[in-house]
């Protein structure tokens, strides 16, 4: 075993594959991930792997898009390299990794593949992670664009029961992210990937929140990761826009490193917090309205922007603990319910189904919790002073030409309301949002939040 020791000059991603590290946490951690190549001609190295890897029977899944972009030539490359190739197409317009998705790879299913091949992004990764772990058989990602870093990640996050899920799976073998192909992405899944690593400001500063309010295991090296990965792209983010190679294989490893940081951790603390609550939130709200889909790594950085505004609320909010008490006392499971059904829609039962389990908002915990967070209120507020700062972020952001207000994507003053109070309900991890719903300020911060966005619209700020 070797120690792990993060040093952000020189640990690159490939310093972190296919090793075993004891950790000064107290936790070994490893990936299943052993080989990312992320540089020009990459796909070209993918017949080598398998052979390397022993495989000879492959199930090749892509999209109408992808397909083009790659996957054909995935398709004749293997092909004429002596390999038999299974291949299925997505032809719907927008996929949805869903069960009715699922259903379509198994109904193609030749079940004498040896492994997997997912071409695409985000819904093509989370149907490849979810059908080879279920099957029994590992996967190998081929990215077309850089828009989320669920890439290296050992979660598959689908849609069940109209429900955003995240299931445990598993991590692919093997990583190709060609910068000939990344580079000529739609811009706007370049500045997705850009707007899911910057929301790792926030998710941190949650993980950080809940080791000292609820003593939550917390691993710095895995924080140093993931910092190291947002610093990288932060100061690139400008090269990013012109789309230029190097800097947007840049953005493709951050993303990949934060999904190795996920592997470690197990589960997606290091690289998820309540703006991808939001964004999850806000996602099913989409589907069920049937409404365009929008990036997550879009929606992320839009909720990034709410939750850092949050964040500077609260430093000057007078906080009253009793009433915080008291608020608590007065929590109606029934009433609480009633709302989940409202805001949820078709996905409330997951919801309620999730508190039943969790009891995160059951009185004697939230009292528990105010106690602790009222002796340690001046840490708390350090922390929230650490954050960037929300014009910062909105102003990178328009500089990106990505969006930074709900308005920009179709998210209502509503949705962004019910967000801010109901959002938190998608998962059962301690957040800004929580401490928010702890402290009894969740709606009066809503109240805050649509105003705020509301007064830039009134002055002209948005675009």
């Amino acid at each position: 075993m070797q120690e792990m020791r993060i040093d952000g000059k020189t640990m690159k991603l490939t310093d972190y594959l296919g090793k075993v590290f004891e950790c000064s946490c107290g936790r070994t951690h490893y990936t299943r991930l052993e080989a990312a190549e992320i540089k020009e001609n990459a796909v070209e190295m993918l017949p080598d792997y398998l052979r390397k890897f022993g495989y000879r029977h492959i199930y090749l899944v892509s999209d109408d898009i992808t397909y083009e972009i790659a996957g054909r030539r995935i398709r004749e490359m293997l092909a004429k390299e002596g390999f038999s190739v299974q291949n299925h197409v997505f032809r719907t317009k927008a996929l949805v990794p869903d069960e009715e998705a699922l259903g379509e790879m198994l109904l193609a299913l030749n079940p004498d593949f040896e492994v997997m091949i997912a071409v695409g992004t985000g819904s093509i990764n989370d149907l490849v992670r979810f059908f080879s772990y279920r099957t029994k058989r590992p996967f190998v990602t081929v990215a077309t664009a850089p828009p989320m870093d669920g890439f290296a990640s050992t979660v598959a996050a689908l849609i069940t029961g109209h429900c955003k899920t995240t299931y445990e799976t598993h991590s692919p073998r093997l990583i190709i992210g060609d910068t000939a192909i990344l580079k000529d992405a739609p811009f706007p899944m370049i500045s997705a990937g850009l707007g899911d690593i910057l929301g790792k400001f926030t998710c941190l500063c949650d993980w950080k929140l809940s080791r000292i309010i609820n003593g939550e295991y917390y691993c710095q090296a895995m924080v140093d990761m993931v910092n190291n990965c947002i610093q990288d792209v932060y100061q690139n983010a400008a090269r990013v826009k012109e789309k230029d190679q190097e800097a947007v294989g840049k953005v493709m490893e951050a993303l990949v490193q934060t999904g190795v940081a996920m592997s470690f951790a197990g589960n997606s603390r290091p690289a998820a917090g309540c703006e991808h609550h939001l964004s999850h939130y806000w996602e099913m709200l989409f589907l069920q309205k049937d409404l365009p889909p929008v990036l997550h790594g879009a929606k992320v950085g839009i909720g990034t922007v709410m939750i850092l505004r949050a964040a500077e609320l609260l430093q000057i909010t007078p906080v009253n603990f009793e009433a915080a008490r008291n608020h608590a006392r007065s929590y109606c499971p029934e009433q609480w319910e009633t709302d989940i059904r409202r805001v949820y829609g078709a996905a409330a039962a997951g919801i309620i189904q999730l508190e039943r389990d969790s009891g995160k908002n059951r009185t004697e915990g939230v009292l528990k919790r105010i106690d602790v967070i009222q002796e340690h209120w001046e840490e708390i507020q350090g922390l929230l002073r650490e954050l960037p700062k929300a014009e910062r972020m909105k102003s990178l952001l328009k500089q990106l030409d990505a969006p930074y207000y709900p308005a920009q994507k179709g998210i209502t003053d509503e949705m962004l309301w019910n967000g801010i109070v109901y959002a938190k309900e998608t998962r059962s991890r301690y957040t800004i949002l929580q401490l928010l719903w702890d402290l009894g300020l969740s709606e009066s911060m809503a109240d805050q939040l649509v105003a705020y966005v509301n007064q830039e619209a009134i002055c002209g700020v948005l675009d």
